[in-house]
């Protein structure tokens, strides 16, 4: 090799470091924590976005809502998803969190496709999760003990399931689990177990889906709150977000995501909405 390629080569690889190190400073990095609901979405919806904007670096993670809106508020992360209201949450400063409501999420109560059960009543969903009703036979399923997997007390589903079902009233002791994924193999997995996930998550024809007085766990019976376990996903930011930030969010609810990407991944956009509900859980119509 002449001197003089050596000489280019060498400076070459001297100069690598120093492009790859530039390259990876000028990335609009985005970390995103939070709910696992949404996850599935905000996944998604990052990849579609980096393949249009190569600069960007969105990082997803779950952990749940209450680690979310905690991380947010801290400035530790740049966005922190969350199933519920940042008002509801104690020591959470809802004041200083912009709040950018990007779907709304289905719930429905699943079991072990054993227990001979399809249907409960609000009542007797609580009076499960209470552990007032402790046997299958009581709800008219196998004579065989009702297993309660709740969620863990940082997730915005349990909340919000708490809140519309148990209104109050305290959960029975039991075993819990922090992601959807988690709960809904064990349900496949254990005889007499039942538990609750969001609508994203219970595609899986190995479990019972339980309908809520006959009304079937369908995102058609959302937007009209047929279906009263739902909740709003939000995207939190402390103050006001950054360039990329706000690019990234603009994006999550622009119409592209939002009639496409949003009911194939088995959420429903905020738009589709005929009814709103507030941190109280007051429903309200659409236009009155």
């Amino acid at each position: 090799m002449k001197k003089s390629n050596l000489s280019a080569l060498l400076a070459l690889i001297l100069f690598m470091p120093l492009f790859l190190t530039g390259c990876s400073q000028n990335r609009e990095k985005i970390t995103i924590v939070g709910s696992s609901a949404l996850q599935p979405l905000i996944e998604q919806a990052g990849n579609d976005y980096h393949l249009a904007h190569l600069s960007s670096n969105i990082v997803v993670q779950g952990g749940g809502s209450g680690t979310g809106l905690s991380q947010v508020q801290a400035g530790a992360v740049q966005v922190g998803t969350s199933d519920v209201f940042a008002e509801t949450q104690k020591g959470i400063d809802a004041k200083k969190l912009e709040d950018f409501p990007v779907a709304v999420v289905g719930i429905v109560p699943i079991a072990n496709k054993g227990v001979g059960v399809k249907n409960l009543s609000p009542e007797q969903l609580s009076d499960i999760f209470t552990g007032k009703i402790t046997n299958w036979r009581q709800v008219g399923g196998k004579n065989q003990s009702i297993i309660v997997i709740n969620r863990s007390r940082g997730s915005g589903t349990r909340a919000t399931f708490e809140d519309l079902i148990l209104k109050g009233k305290d959960a029975v002791n039991s075993q819990e689990q922090d992601s959807n994924g988690t709960v809904k193999k064990i349900v496949n997995s254990t005889p007499g177990t039942i538990s609750y996930i969001s609508f994203p998550y219970a595609n899986d024809q190995n479990i019972q889906k339980i309908s809520i007085n006959h009304v079937q766990p369908e995102n058609k019976n959302i937007p009209t709150n047929k279906w009263p376990l739902w909740s709003y996903e939000h995207m939190y930011t402390k103050g006001k977000p950054n360039k990329a930030t706000a690019a990234f969010i603009k994006y999550v609810l622009s119409e592209k995501v939002q009639k496409d990407l949003v009911p194939k991944i088995g959420y429903i956009s905020v738009h589709e909405m005929r009814v709103t509900r507030n941190s109280q859980n007051k429903v309200t119509k659409i236009g009155k």
